[in-house]
């Protein structure tokens, strides 16, 4: 691993461009872990009563009422949106690593970690939709392409089964330790254009809004990639895995073979892989993230 992490600095040093494709595998390895220790802290009435033993897994569960659904969802969106990120250094080195330099972020992760750590707005596409937006479930007409704000609303519903908030945004548990398993009927989201119940705006079916704050970050995205051409560009994949492989890997595979000025890297323990087509222009690192980009900043 130490010859592959010394061939990335030389890259990074030569680099013109920096394309970073960013998956789920970074922000697990950051401490946003949907399962263990920090799933169980807040959500453990859900894991007794319906056996769910992840966030990720609880999220196409099919609760039984809408109010349960959204006690749900209200925990989960709060602490991988709202509450303090976890502590790890990996967001802060890869900003760092940024610094000065002509980069863009892809990312399919809906946490909002890089804007959140400070990386610039204007250099950001989160492809797959962002946490802390609603959108109408039936977007149509008077709500098509829109999204709205919702923290002022998970909070209330958080309130509601019985959470408070740390000064630092932390949530906490009720005294009791025990929350309730469900809002009031009162505190459903509805759209305020079309009167439909709100839903995530997270890309599963065609019904995922691409608001214009969306089609403004891919018209940029689009921009990017135009102006790299003919100068030496390096594309970082960070923890992408086979979920949605037609976003970023595949992309990236199909610009590396395609163009001579193109180095591609692959840093993802377990799952580090290049086509033999490729293998001769990247830099396969098949390690922990974190400790990467610490070797590299």
């Amino acid at each position: 691993m130490k010859e592959a992490i010394e061939k990335l600095k030389d890259a990074l040093a030569s680099a013109e461009c920096i394309l970073i494709g960013a998956g789920a595998g970074l922000s697990a390895a950051a401490g946003y872990d949907y399962a263990g220790t920090r799933f169980l802290k807040y959500f453990s009435d859900f894991h007794e009563r319906f056996g769910i033993e992840d966030i990720y897994s609880g999220g196409f569960y099919p609760f039984p009422s809408r109010e349960i659904f959204w006690a749900w969802w209200s925990r989960s969106i709060y602490i991988n949106r709202y509450a303090p990120m976890p502590e790890s250094d990996i967001y802060p080195n890869l900003l760092r690593l940024t610094a000065g330099r002509d980069y863009f972020v892809l990312t399919t992760n809906v946490d909002h970690a890089f804007q959140r750590t400070g990386f610039d707005k204007e250099r950001l596409f989160y492809t797959q939709g962002d946490y802390g937006l609603f959108q109408s479930s039936k977007p149509a007409v008077a709500s098509a392409g829109r999204t709205y704000d919702n923290e002022e609303s998970i909070r209330a519903m958080l309130a509601a089964q019985g959470f408070a908030f740390a000064e630092d945004g932390e949530l906490l548990l009720p005294e009791s330790g025990v929350p309730r398993m469900a809002i009031p009927t009162d505190l459903i989201p509805y759209c305020p254009h079309d009167g439909a119940e709100m839903t995530t705006n997270l890309r599963a079916d065609e019904r995922f809004v691409e608001d214009a704050g969306w089609h403004a970050a891919a018209g940029r995205y689009t921009d990017y990639l135009a102006q790299t051409e003919g100068r030496g560009t390096l594309l970082i994949e960070l923890g992408v895995g086979m979920n949605t492989p037609g976003i970023i890997k595949y992309p990236f595979w199909r610009m590396t073979a395609e163009r001579a000025d193109v180095t591609f890297v692959s840093i993802n323990k377990g799952m580090a892989y290049v086509p033999d087509a490729i293998a001769a222009r990247s830099i396969v690192i098949d390690g922990d993230i974190a400790e990467v980009l610490r070797e590299i900043v």
